[in-house]
């Protein structure tokens, strides 16, 4: 796969820290440039953000305006693509408005709500047909700094690079979320032979090749579909690399959003949508990833 240089321009420094598994690549940075218009030593011809989102209105105007802050400098075209999985907010009138707005977005709405797993992976093929050169998917909730989408996007550019995970700290999800994702994690290892830092990571970067290969081994209903591309990086062996990001509330007003149910604030125990979803959840991650005899990418 290629790997984008210009002349003369060192590629930024790349260390690795092996003492979590020998097996996870942390990616730090250096400081060196990262925009293309203004003579930079990396360029994107074109790259294309991939967003699902659900009853986001009051936080999609902002998220969006500092994503396209941050990356419109480097890459010549930007596409954000927005799936809404026909929200019952006014997501759909603010989008309308924002098309207006911004000749960068382009948003499809489903045919019927079908939850977060295949909304995201709609959102990955509408982004992949438009031909980009990097794919960047992140979920409509807003909970990471537009500034943290150039480093994800720099690592991508090292040489070999395929795939990019933005690992989140300081999350501010309700326990059982993290406790999921980390029992998730805990199995994934087991099995894989070693830890995935953050096995469901919404922030995340791919090149083109690469996110075709994983939507075609990932079922198109899955419920939890960036567990099985994590599980399928592994074992396809991409070059995968991982740089930690900052995680932060959900914007908006409500703070625990309405997948889980209607409630402003964030519930101490989890809400019976959530339970019944992360049985659901891990008995497809088994079933479709774990579960030995089955078939292999």
């Amino acid at each position: 796969m290629d790997t984008v240089r210009v002349p003369g321009r060192p590629l930024p420094v790349l260390r690795t820290h092996t003492s979590l598994s020998r097996r996870i690549r942390w990616t730090t940075l250096s400081d060196s440039p990262f925009l293309s218009k203004s003579g930079s030593s990396v360029s994107l011809q074109h790259l294309a953000v991939v967003m699902p989102a659900y009853n986001e209105a009051e936080g999609l105007p902002g998220f969006l305006d500092e994503i396209l802050e941050h990356i419109t400098p480097l890459a010549e075209r930007v596409s954000l693509i927005v799936v809404n999985d026909r929200s019952t907010d006014q997501t759909a009138s603010v989008l309308t408005s924002l098309e207006k707005e911004l000749p960068q977005l382009v948003v499809v709405t489903a045919e019927d709500n079908r939850g977060h797993g295949p909304t995201a992976l709609a959102a990955y093929r509408a982004g992949l047909a438009l031909a980009p050169d990097a794919l960047v998917h992140v979920d409509g909730d807003g909970q990471f700094l537009g500034t943290d989408f150039p480093r994800i996007l720099k690592a991508l550019q090292l040489p070999g690079v395929e795939v990019v995970h933005g690992v989140r700290q300081k999350r501010t999800d309700p326990w059982y979320r993290a406790a999921l994702t980390g029992c998730v994690g805990a199995l994934a290892a087991l099995v894989v032979g070693s830890r995935i830092p953050d096995v469901n990571t919404p922030l995340r970067a791919y090149r083109p090749a690469a996110i075709s290969q994983l939507l075609d081994v990932v079922p198109e209903d899955a419920l939890v579909p960036h567990v099985h591309f994590s599980l399928a990086e592994r074992r396809l062996g991409f070059v995968v690399r991982y740089v930690k990001v900052l995680s932060i509330p959900r914007r908006g007003s409500t703070a625990a959003g309405t997948m889980w149910g209607e409630a402003v604030a964030i519930p101490k125990l989890p809400p019976k949508r959530l339970r019944d979803f992360s049985r659901r959840a891990i008995a497809e991650v088994w079933r479709v990833s774990l579960k030995p005899g089955r078939a292999r990418p």
